[in-house]
């Protein structure tokens, strides 16, 4: 090959970009991991929020066959914990599998999660969720932000986004399903309620 300059070039093309051409395998190979985001239905909340019309939602983000999620706990340490993705089961009776969005791609290694996922539980504390200000969806745009560059859906956190605009709307809840011991214990008696039968001792 000569260039125009007049300068003679012995080398393959491949190595002029700096490749040489039997050694395909020094080229790091891109992960392409897809992020999908598995969204699941807080009915017991939405028997409520209906009425506002607005919708409360669980997500998760699966990667390499494990969902990631957020939840709170009177612990000052990771509230993130994983879960066979799209099981509701695992979350709880209270929770119905919605949907699945897929979000993007990520060239992160199943090692560089783990790495990320320590990370993010210095932050996302179990004592430090808010049903409103730091909850299961805020977790999920900000793991899929790191992972790709893209956030979720606005409607997955529509009621978090909503309340910071207009604050009456926290009141429209019970107050003790905002934080951790609080929701736990919600769950807790509407699970009692539910397994109890009716007492058919009348007054």
């Amino acid at each position: 090959m000569m260039f125009s300059s007049g300068l003679n070039c012995n080398l393959s093309f491949p190595s002029c970009l700096g490749y040489p051409q039997d050694s395909e395998e020094l080229i790091p190979k891109m992960a392409r991991e897809p992020i999908i985001l598995n969204v699941y239905d807080m009915y017991w909340i939405n028997e409520y929020t209906t009425s506002i019309g607005l919708g409360v939602f669980h997500s998760g983000v699966e990667i390499y066959g494990t969902e990631y999620a957020y939840g709170g706990h009177a612990q000052p340490k990771s509230g993130i914990f994983e879960i066979t993705p799209r099981v509701a089961d695992e979350l709880g009776e209270q929770f119905r599998y919605r949907q699945s969005v897929h979000i993007g791609y990520t060239d992160f290694t199943e090692e560089d999660v783990s790495r990320i996922i320590a990370e993010l539980g210095k932050d996302f504390r179990g004592d430090r969720y808010h049903l409103m200000n730091k909850n299961c969806n805020h977790f999920s745009s900000q793991f899929t932000l790191i992972l790709c560059g893209q956030e979720i859906p606005g409607w997955v956190n529509r009621l978090a986004y909503f309340s910071s605009c207009v604050p009456f709307l926290q009141r429209c809840l019970p107050k003790e399903w905002l934080t951790p011991d609080a929701l736990q214990h919600s769950l807790s008696q509407i699970s009692h309620h539910e397994s109890t039968p009716p007492s058919d001792t009348s007054l």
